[in-house]
């Protein structure tokens, strides 16, 4: 790998970074929001689910003409208008106006990914696809073990004052701007290998023909719904009714960011090995009994709580990289780039969807204080199992197959 290569995946990781960090910040920040605004529960999860939602459709959008324009060009624009739309949640001082702000942050933020991947996809062969892919998705790996606590701290720092990480996603955003115009080159050598004949909702019409395909859509959208639900209210569940402080929570983030970096090297082994579906089966059965640990959280103290979701961290990388490996085959490759794009959508839809199931299964009382999170906690499980049957019948014959 040249120099000049890796610099560019460094780069195309660091916006990797500021996006997925600028979705992960909202969680922990509803013990802020929730009491600054003084919302109900249902109403932060709409600001949670506002983002996620807004990517689903623009993501929608990307598959249909993501590969008529030149790809830096498409990310140069996503970007603009994903450090705007986060500048502006910096600057909002109203439930409305951090509501509009979260729905552009997302509906640019949604593009973000796609096109990174696409990037690196059209710069390296597939032989050399999976090094660069692995120092792409680091910047997933880093907005866990060093945005997330980074963020809070400057918070809690600043007097609790939430504005704050989205200051310092966007002032990294302004920098990064100028380097993508400087180091990313232009990429337009797809769009002369495009079939001028095929009409732009072509991969959308495809996912719905095949039903392969539709069928892994609607187990990518059940696991992400699955994993999602009981997310938005860690935190707030942590602080009101397990009276950990905010100075303790971002210890969550880095434990377990750690511990999902070194799930997903070795678990991707051994699924290699041992076969996806098989990883995927063991990974989400054991979530579930993490799930009620979490939801259902007997008083212990902190150093356990961290084991708890260091162990429910590699549980899910465990699910969610062997589901992305068996749901990318069913696929030919010179579809998966579009299919992908439609997949990243449904995967927004799902964790939209949750956040406002979530929000509206759960009520705060006046104290603060989380009730029926065990409710959500349950539907969660439900959800998963319905996910893992559906994909032992979706999967086990193409996964037999490539183990053989």
């Amino acid at each position: 790998m040249s120099r000049n290569e890796r610099i560019i995946l460094i780069l195309l990781a660091s916006l990797n970074f500021t996006h997925i960090l600028d979705f992960m910040i909202m969680m922990p920040l509803g013990n802020y929001l929730i009491e600054n605004f003084g919302i109900s529960t249902l109403q932060f999860s709409i600001l949670v689910g506002a983002y996620s939602i807004a990517a689903f459709f623009s993501g929608l959008a990307i598959a249909l003409f993501t590969d008529k324009f030149d790809r830096k060009k498409t990310l140069l624009l996503a970007y603009v208008g994903f450090v705007l739309g986060t500048i502006a949640c910096g600057l909002a001082g109203s439930y409305g106006f951090l509501l509009a702000a979260r729905i552009v942050a997302g509906l640019f933020g949604g593009v973000i990914g796609a096109q990174v991947l696409a990037i690196v996809a059209d710069m390296f062969v597939y032989e050399r696809r999976g090094r660069a892919m692995g120092i792409v998705m680091g910047g997933f790996a880093g907005a866990s073990i060093i945005g997330v606590p980074l963020a809070l701290k400057l918070t809690n720092i600043f007097q609790k004052d939430w504005h704050t990480p989205f200051w310092m996603i966007g002032g990294l955003g302004i920098l990064f701007i100028p380097l993508i115009t400087r180091i990313i080159p232009g990429m337009t050598s797809h769009i002369k290998k495009a079939d001028g004949k095929e009409s732009s909702f072509h991969a959308l019409i495809t996912v719905c023909k095949v039903p392969a395909q539709r069928s892994a859509l609607i187990f990518s959208g059940l696991l992400m719904m699955g994993h999602f639900l009981i997310i938005p209210f860690i935190n707030p569940y942590l602080e009101f009714n397990k009276g950990f402080s905010t100075d303790q929570t971002p210890w969550i983030y880095l434990t377990g960011g750690i511990a999902s970096m070194f799930a997903a090297i070795y678990l991707g082994k051994m699924a290699d090995k041992k076969g996806k579906l098989a990883v995927f089966s063991v990974s989400v059965f054991l979530s579930l009994f993490m799930v009620i640990l979490i939801t259902r959280m007997p008083n212990v103290p902190f150093g356990i709580v961290l084991l708890f979701f260091a162990t429910w961290f590699v549980v899910a990388t465990g699910r969610i990289v062997t589901a992305q490996a068996m749901i990318s085959e069913v696929v030919t490759p010179s579809q998966r780039g579009s299919f992908m794009s439609v997949n990243g959508s449904i995967q927004q839809l799902g964790s939209g969807v949750a956040a406002l199931c979530a929000g509206a299964i759960v009520y705060t009382d006046k104290a603060g204080k989380i009730h029926h999170y065990d409710w959500v906690g349950y539907f969660s499980i439900l959800v998963l199992l319905v996910s893992l049957l559906f994909g032992r019948v979706i999967f086990k014959k193409m996964d037999s197959e490539g183990s053989a």
